[in-house]
């Protein structure tokens, strides 16, 4: 006569690995799912003028920090991105996302021959939105 040993599997019909798996689900979701930050990848756009007073200072580099409501500081290495304004003072961030930007731009003006500084926060609030910011800038 052969010893045989039998072992049965318990028959687990618990809802909480289901459960378990569900919160896990979720929680994954919620991370990605809510890690849309500002930045590129979007469909919006920051455009407007350098100008000192009224003054278009062409020629102007601006720079953008994504997810800031107030300046970094005139360091720029703080920030993400930098454009150029054209002869008109004219600058464009395109494909942004929804959220919170600081725009800080350094410019020349040939009037009172001195370099000028200045920024700006602005909120894009919507996914497709075009906002328009002039940046002051003041020596």
């Amino acid at each position: 006569m052969k010893n045989s040993i039998k072992y049965q599997v318990p028959d687990i019909k618990s809802p909480i690995p289901r459960f378990s798996l569900y919160l896990l689900l979720c929680a994954l979701y919620l991370l990605f799912a809510g890690c849309s930050k500002e930045g590129t990848g979007g469909k919006a756009t920051i455009q407007g003028m350098v100008k000192h007073h009224s003054d278009p200072i062409p020629g102007a580099v601006i720079y953008i920090k994504y997810g800031a409501e107030e300046s970094p500081g005139t360091d720029i290495t703080y920030y993400d991105a930098s454009a150029t304004g054209d002869a008109n003072a004219h600058y464009e961030f395109s494909d942004l996302k929804k959220g919170d930007y600081y725009l800080f731009a350094v410019g020349f003006d040939s009037n009172i021959v001195q370099t000028v500084i200045g920024g700006i926060p602005v909120e894009i609030k919507s996914k497709t939105e075009t906002v328009t910011a002039d940046v002051p800038v003041t020596e």
